[in-house]
């Protein structure tokens, strides 16, 4: 039987610089590592690596692959990229050239703020990295300001002041993260429409062949049809259409509900059923949400 090696678990801030050939970080919880710097070999992480805390890397130049599960992203061009901890991140390219950094901060950073709280509402620590951010030269000079700004608090003695300059700092590039993935959704126009659209027809698909019968049709279930990540489709969507992909789903099957209640065939309870509901009531109080009417009184509508 084949061994299934386990990913690299690194617990500490420590054990990782040690990994990547760096001196031991200026501070236990945060750190920030120049991949220019960095020595070590692709081939030690084949299997991956896990991290205990959050990571966010800016690359200014990658000639190599990255991949998250089946899917690969290309940094050539640069951009950032945001790890949870527990993620597990692959690196399987030998020729792997990087440039640029990458910031390291533990959970028990972030603990006496509110930012520990804002930093989980972020959509993008649960994207993929081919839903990773692009970045213009005007932007990286941005972000490399406060990567600068960071390193350069680390660097100077820990004072009582240095955990909430640092604070402000993090604070301040996720802003400017949330701001550059809003621009990024917007440039990207031409292929949100190719996605939209692809979504829309997995939608109609799912309910002409008859695949409701299996269950409702799930945000995760049309991601991962787009390759997608459930929670970069439901930004995205929410940025291009105003809705995201819970919402979506509910508008095509109230579409496909008033296809079965215009039949005379279909009763409310079969109705439900087509549709993948497992029990009517929890049916009619959608249709109910959504339309303002009863199924029952939408049919009665078409008997007059």
């Amino acid at each position: 039987m084949k061994t299934v090696k386990s990913p690299v678990h690194f617990r500490s801030l420590s054990a990782l610089h040690d990994a990547m050939g760096q001196s031991a970080p200026l501070h236990p919880l945060i750190s920030v590592i120049n991949y220019g710097e960095a020595v070590f070999d692709p081939k030690d992480f084949e299997n991956g690596i896990k991290l205990d805390f959050y990571k966010i890397s800016f690359k200014t130049k990658f000639n190599g692959k990255i991949r998250y599960g089946q899917g690969y992203y290309d940094f050539e061009e640069g951009g950032m990229s945001f790890v949870s901890p527990g993620q597990i991140l692959k690196m399987n390219d030998e020729e792997a050239d990087y440039s640029g950094m990458s910031l390291h901060i533990h959970p028990d950073f972030l603990q006496p703020y509110s930012l520990i709280q804002k930093i989980k509402k972020n959509g993008f620590f649960s994207y993929s990295a081919a839903e990773a951010l692009y970045l213009s030269e005007k932007e990286k000079k941005t972000v490399s300001t406060v990567f600068d700004n960071i390193q350069g608090e680390l660097n100077e003695r820990i004072d009582q002041f240095s955990q909430d300059v640092i604070i402000s700092q993090i604070e301040l590039l996720l802003t400017y993260s949330n701001r550059f993935y809003n621009r990024q959704f917007i440039t990207r126009k031409a292929v949100n429409n190719d996605l939209v659209s692809k979504m829309e027809k997995l939608l109609d698909d799912y309910f002409n062949e008859e695949k409701s019968v299996e269950g409702l049709p799930t945000v995760e279930y049309l991601a991962s049809k787009l390759n997608l990540t459930a929670r970069y489709l439901s930004d995205m969507l929410r940025q291009h259409t105003g809705q995201n992909a819970q919402h979506h789903i509910h508008d095509k099957l109230i579409e496909k509900a008033k296809e079965y209640l215009s039949n005379e065939q279909f009763s409310v309870s079969e109705t439900a059923y087509q549709l993948g509901f497992e029990h009517p009531q929890s049916f009619s109080k959608l249709f109910k949400k959504k339309t303002e009417l009863t199924p029952n009184e939408f049919k009665q509508s078409f008997q007059k």
